[in-house]
């Protein structure tokens, strides 16, 4: 009978062969040990990659016998070009000196190489965690601090090997669409479905958020028009790609938008303005985004605030419990009508 030959296990003297160096160091760095022994940052990275594509998977009881801790907090950001990213990161900061923690951020432009090259960079710091926000794959940022014994919380978007604290997305989306279909009635007196527009088709949030603005049109008995569904992404050249190409294809666009970030906003009034095409009546918006300068377009806009402060107190929470649970923790958002 042909047996299996069970797969060999990665060995700290394997990754130390491939390092060209000692089993000693390549310990001390998955162990966090390794500025203390002067090990360099370069090798430390080389020890930290390696670890990840030999599939080494540290041995946890181990890696609590790192002796000191840095008290440096990561955080991967995707952006900071909109007033949601940039509050995150600022009371990131203001929570983590509170508790005597050093924060140290970076901008990843929601590219999964660079968010790798930052993680490993983060760890080269010797991080005692990394917030992981908005990340394209965060399991993979997980697994890569793993390797170095170092906990990781996903911020924004969930993944499934960490704890995660994200908004609600879908009651959000259902509420918001509730009122721009209402704000439509009310005007207009017909019932219509509303054009979406922003986000990547792909990423639970928007996944979550069209989730909820079909829910929404499904309870006020309004068919949802599929082509008015366009998950285009977040810039706003693809949003304003997106309303051009529609207006192209016909002339009768709706009269109230679901739009998936002021970022995707930007493109939207871009095109309006320079398409002329609501010249008559601007149409009824809901944003899921929030920015007070958004009243200076007019009172035909409904908003989603994400509730950035429960957010971070709910990733603090969990950091300072020390709770390693796969918890995703769902905060709500706050509606604001805009004027």
């Amino acid at each position: 009978m042909n047996r299996t030959t069970p797969t060999k296990r990665t060995t700290i003297y394997d990754l130390a062969q491939l390092a060209g160096t000692s089993a000693s160091a390549v310990s001390a760095v998955l162990n966090g040990n390794w500025k203390k022994r002067r090990i360099s940052a370069k090798l430390a990275e080389k020890i930290t990659k390696l670890a990840e594509e030999q599939g080494y998977a540290l041995n946890m009881q181990a890696s609590v016998l790192r002796r000191e801790r840095s008290k440096i907090i990561g955080m991967l950001v995707p952006k900071y070009d909109n007033r949601y990213f940039g509050s995150i990161v600022e009371q990131f900061e203001n929570l983590a000196r509170e508790r005597g923690l050093f924060p140290i951020i970076t901008c990843t432009r929601r590219d999964p190489a660079l968010e790798v090259e930052a993680a490993r960079a983060m760890l080269s710091y010797q991080v005692d965690c990394l917030i992981a926000t908005g990340a394209t794959d965060p399991d993979r940022i997980v697994d890569l601090c793993a390797a170095a014994g170092v906990r990781t919380i996903n911020l924004d978007l969930p993944g499934s090997r960490a704890p995660s604290v994200i908004s609600d997305n879908y009651g959000g989306a259902l509420e918001l669409t509730r009122r721009v279909l209402a704000n439509c009635e009310r005007e207009y007196g017909v019932k219509a479905p509303l054009l979406f527009v922003g986000g990547r088709g792909t990423d639970h949030n928007t996944m979550e958020r069209v989730r909820g603005f079909r829910d929404a049109h499904a309870q006020a008995g309004i068919a949802v028009d599929e082509a008015l569904v366009q998950t285009c992404g977040y810039a706003p050249e693809k949003a304003e790609s997106a309303m051009r190409q529609l207006a192209e294809r016909t002339s009768d666009l709706p009269r109230g938008m679901f739009v998936n970030s002021t970022i995707s906003l930007e493109g939207v009034m871009r095109w309006i303005r320079r398409s002329g095409h609501y010249a008559e009546r601007m149409p009824h918006l809901g944003c899921f985004d929030w920015d007070p300068f958004v009243a200076m377009l007019g009172d035909h806009i409904e908003m989603v605030r994400q509730d950035v402060p429960k957010m971070l107190e709910a990733v603090f929470d969990i950091i300072d419990s020390g709770a390693t649970d796969l918890r995703i923790v769902q905060v709500p958002p706050i509606m604001e009508k805009v004027g």
